[in-house]
């Protein structure tokens, strides 16, 4: 069997995909309007950053 049919006996399981959808959407937009509107001197600063 399956695991999309174990998914389909499942009752109101459309809800968790849109709601995980929306959270990652409204997580894209907050981040992209942050990078739009912080300072550009901090940008800078933190790609400076090593990563390690």
């Amino acid at each position: 069997m399956k695991f999309i049919n174990y998914l389909e006996k499942i009752s109101g399981v459309d809800i968790y995909a849109l709601s995980s959808f929306l959270i990652f959407f409204i997580f894209f937009i907050v981040m992209a309007v942050w990078a739009l509107k912080a300072d550009k001197k901090m940008i800078a600063e933190i790609s400076e950053l090593p990563l390690a």
